[in-house]
């Protein structure tokens, strides 16, 4: 199967870059490339690999948009070139997908003409959007890098084999916007953080994440390993709950308003307690990540030589000792009404067997009976397939089926496992991206079945920006995005509506974590517009907080615990390759 011969193929270490003799078959983008099309119709490659020549469906879609918006520019009085960076030659965009792929986006002829039509079928201005995955990283750090180069379009180790998604494009770009940015460091620090979530998109309301790591590399050691302690583990750590609150507190005093939101970290384990406690005096987290699959469990009857281990919901010697550590300090719900929701990262194991500790939902059942009131939030709605899914449009064509509908690994047992509990939900972050624009069938089904077996009101929506980008398109996408009719028919999928997309986007999470489900952002309003200097006003304490160049950062000293400082790392991305020889 293709998936089999991409998980062979797939080389964590597998990078390259272009042989004069590949470079002589390709052309620079903004040089051969002078279509102008607002979403890419061929692959663009940064020079790390060849790029594959245009595939068929791609120039049916260009030739499609080419008709449209020749048409189209003549009757407006304007240039093609003109007319394509308009709403109008985006609506052009989605008109031609659609002829090519099928109906997947709400779009009319009209929105070509009038911005007005287009602006009606787009995101409304007063959406609340409540972004519930948000990353940034620490600026002695890089990271991110390979999840913004699928973003891109770029090859990774993800596809090595450079195997075609649905539509048959090759490492199509998730966001077209990213295409020929480079890939640097400061695309993933607190500068870039705002202006891509507060200026870039519709986002009123998100929380910043962060990361139990999996394995360190500490100084003076060749190689990652798995972290014994928490000291280590925060080394390694992208980002520590300490940095993540100091952002959330810093965005919501220059914006006088809730803003953001912080996760604290997750470490499982009756030796963990005590840091768990160190965080809600020290720090006042929103809310909990974890991470099943990277090693955060410790028990006090371990060694200090042994690894810190995985963990799963149920397990009432490791985790339920720290599900009970919360839920003792309910006193926090007063000021921090998300408290007790528990944010987890399940799936994106492509090659994991259905082990919960490496993903799979069969711990979930048991720990949401157990503890009713606490809110168990299952970031990635548990897709086994790892960013680029091909494993799980496989699963859809295999005919494989479970309770009736297309059985993707792990979402489909996932959402009917978890149905019988309220206080289960599904987060889309990066299931949703890496599905929406490459594999819409995927995506299709995804949300068709949450729909059916969760409800809309179980929904919710997080992007894993910055890794992708602005979340921005990720809003546009969903906002325009339609089960397609034959499928809700044959299997039950309830529609996408407004009403449910407005759930997803924001009032679910508005809910849990008990804020106003507002409109956007303005002066006087719920919500206050950050303000556009923000940039000067980073003080001195949160630059040296956050590891700033020429800042020194010793942030957790008070608890003896050192950090790993790590430079930025050189980027030799270059820009827009085309193949134009075969």
């Amino acid at each position: 199967m293709e998936a089999e011969r991409w998980n062979e193929g797939h080389n964590e270490d597998d990078h390259c870059w272009m042989s004069p003799e590949q470079l002589a078959e390709c052309a620079r983008a903004d040089v051969a490339d002078t279509f102008g099309s607002p979403v890419p119709t061929r692959m663009v490659s940064n020079g790390e690999y060849v790029p594959h020549p245009q595939t068929e469906k791609q120039k049916r879609v260009e030739a499609r948009i080419q008709e449209l918006a020749d048409s189209a520019s003549k009757k407006l009085r304007m240039s093609r070139r003109q007319f394509l960076g308009s709403t109008g030659g985006m609506a052009v965009a989605f008109l031609a997908m659609n002829d090519v792929f099928g109906r997947l986006f709400d779009v009319s002829p009209e929105e070509m003409f009038e911005p007005a039509a287009y602006a009606a079928h787009g995101a409304p201005r007063d959406l609340f959007v409540f972004d519930d995955q948000l990353h940034m990283v620490r600026s002695s750090r890089s990271a991110g890098g390979a999840l913004r180069d699928i973003a891109a379009g770029l090859r990774t180790n993800f596809n090595p084999n450079d195997l075609p998604d649905e539509l048959g494009g090759i490492n199509t770009p998730w966001n077209p916007a990213l295409v020929g940015v480079p890939n640097v460091p400061e695309n993933f620090h607190l500068v870039q953080f705002i202006k891509d979530i507060y200026f870039d998109s519709q986002v009123t309301v998100g929380v910043l994440s962060n990361v139990t790591p999996g394995t360190v590399t500490l100084p003076g050691e060749p190689a990652p390993r798995p972290p014994k302690n928490i000291p280590e583990s925060l080394a390694g750590s992208i980002l520590t709950t300490e940095q993540t609150v100091g952002v959330r507190n810093f965005v919501n005093r220059i914006a006088g308003s809730t803003r953001l939101l912080a996760h604290g970290l997750f470490y499982p384990g009756t030796a963990n307690l005590e840091y768990m406690q160190y965080q809600i005096d020290n720090y006042e987290p929103d809310s909990w990540k974890g991470y099943n699959i990277n090693r955060a469990a410790k028990q006090l009857d371990d060694l200090p030589e042994d690894d810190m281990r995985r963990w799963r919901h149920d397990d009432e010697a490791v985790t339920y000792p720290t599900f009970e550590l919360i839920t003792n300090n309910k006193d926090q719900l007063k000021k921090h009404p998300g408290f007790w929701n528990i944010c987890v990262h399940k799936g994106l194991s492509t090659n994991a067997g259905p082990d919960p500790e490496l993903g799979h939902p069969a711990d979930m059942p048991k720990a949401a009976r157990d503890w009713p009131h606490l809110k168990f939030i299952t970031y990635h709605a548990c897709i086994r397939p790892g960013f680029w899914v091909l494993n799980a449009l496989e699963d859809v064509r295999s005919g494989r089926t479970r309770e009736g509908v297309p059985d993707i690994l792990w979402t489909t047992e996932y959402a009917q496992l978890v149905a019988p509990f309220p206080n289960v939900y599904a987060e889309i972050g990066t299931t949703w991206a890496s599905t929406v624009v490459t594999f819409p069938t995927v995506a299709a089904h995804l949300m068709g079945q949450l729909m059916k077996y969760m409800g809309p009101d179980r929904i919710v929506f997080g992007s894993d920006s910055l890794w992708y980008g602005s979340p921005q398109w990720q809003i546009e996408a969903l906002w325009r995005f339609e089960i397609p009719e034959e499928l809700r028919e044959r299997y039950g999928y309830p529609a996408l509506t407004k009403a449910a997309k407005r759930k997803i986007l924001g009032l679910n999470s508005a809910r849990l974590y008990k804020l106003p489900g507002a409109a956007e952002p303005a002066p006087g309003g719920v919500y206050k517009p950050v303000p556009e200097n923000y940039e000067a006003l980073i003080p001195d304490e949160l630059k040296t907080l956050l590891e700033f160049p020429g800042f020194t950062a010793d942030n957790m000293s008070r608890f003896k615990e050192t950090y790993l400082a790590m430079g930025a790392e050189p980027s030799n991305t270059r820009y827009g390759w085309i193949r134009t020889k075969s």
